[in-house]
């Protein structure tokens, strides 16, 4: 895939801020759903969107922690158009009864919730969770809200992935780890591939209507993802990226990326690309440094093709 984002045509690194990305866009008459958009990058992304104007919606699975997050925003931007709703990715369920209760047209869904190296938890469908929150809610919630992405006239996903996709493939052959030993960055890896797959794929099918979807690497942050790290491995990763020298981001600098993808011109029609620090990844071998680079199984359609299937046969079989 050739490259179209560079150094020469975007002015957004590493250290660009969210509102540093949407600080010359009007995002208003745009409506947005945010899901996890109580903390860390979500209400980053959230604070950004609304304060270039765009409605938006914190889809969140606590609601009061989301009440609380939509008060903050407000301070910084008073006159900011916001609206907290509830939302359990892991409960298809709720994600029913989101996608039911929205009307009008919607120009940006930020799938951004997300659960990190969880010890094993299933769904009530028996669903590895990270698998299921990570991925299958979110599929569900764009299928539900495909429609009102499609009366947007120009809808945009975006699919918040991360370097961890390089732990792991989609394993088709296990995905739900039934028959083998449960592995949680494997789990959460897969999940995070699935991510930038979604992307892919929604680009191929949705194109037409006018709807694109990016994947993005919100860059290292420490953030509430951590919070199911054992605490020793969790102090050995700060200890680490300490001595070697890794810039962490700001949750604001996280969610550059995020918002990038969801209001840049450069972006405009165009999508199935995993973006870091707001440009077009390279494709490598391996995953450098923990942070940067999109493995190719990632990006290849056939793979993308295939996890589609999966997961809305998985769907039909739940719903």
């Amino acid at each position: 895939m050739a490259r179209f984002i560079s150094s020469s045509n975007s002015a957004f690194t590493a250290t660009s801020t969210a509102e540093e990305v949407l600080e010359r866009v009007d995002l208003r008459g745009k409506s947005a759903v945010v899901t996890g958009a109580s903390s860390g990058i979500g209400i980053e992304t959230a604070r950004a969107l609304a304060g270039a104007g765009a409605h938006v919606v914190l889809a969140v699975r606590d609601v009061p922690a989301g009440h609380r997050a939509a008060d903050d925003i407000l301070r910084t931007h008073p006159a900011a158009s916001l609206d907290v709703r509830g939302l359990d990715l892991a409960d298809l369920d709720s994600v029913g009864r989101f996608t039911s209760d929205f009307s009008g047209p919607l120009h940006l869904l930020i799938n951004n919730a997300g659960i990190m190296m969880t010890p094993e938890l299933r769904t009530a469908q028996g669903w590895e969770l990270q698998f299921a929150t990570n991925h299958l809610g979110h599929f569900a919630l764009a299928l539900g809200l495909h429609p009102r992405l499609r009366a947007a006239g120009g809808g945009r996903i975006v699919s918040v992935s991360s370097s961890g996709h390089g732990m792991s493939d989609i394993r088709y052959e296990d995905l739900f780890f039934d028959r083998g030993a449960y592995d949680p960055g494997h789990a959460y890896g897969q999940s995070k591939t699935a991510n930038v797959l979604f992307a892919v794929e929604a680009t191929r099918r949705w194109a037409p209507e006018g709807i694109t979807a990016n994947a993005v690497m919100p860059g290292g942050i420490w953030t509430n993802l951590q919070r199911h790290w054992e605490p020793r491995a969790l102090a050995e990763t700060k200890s680490y990226v300490e001595r070697a020298g890794i810039a962490m981001k700001s949750p604001a600098q996280g969610a550059a990326t995020s918002i990038f993808a969801a209001a840049s011109p450069l972006l405009e029609g165009i999508g199935g690309l995993y973006l870091e620090d707001c440009q077009e990844a390279e494709t490598v071998p391996e995953i450098v440094n923990g942070t940067h680079g999109v493995r190719d199984y990632a990006l290849d359609p056939e793979n993308a093709a295939r996890l589609w299937e999966v997961s809305r046969e998985l769907l039909r079989q739940n719903s």
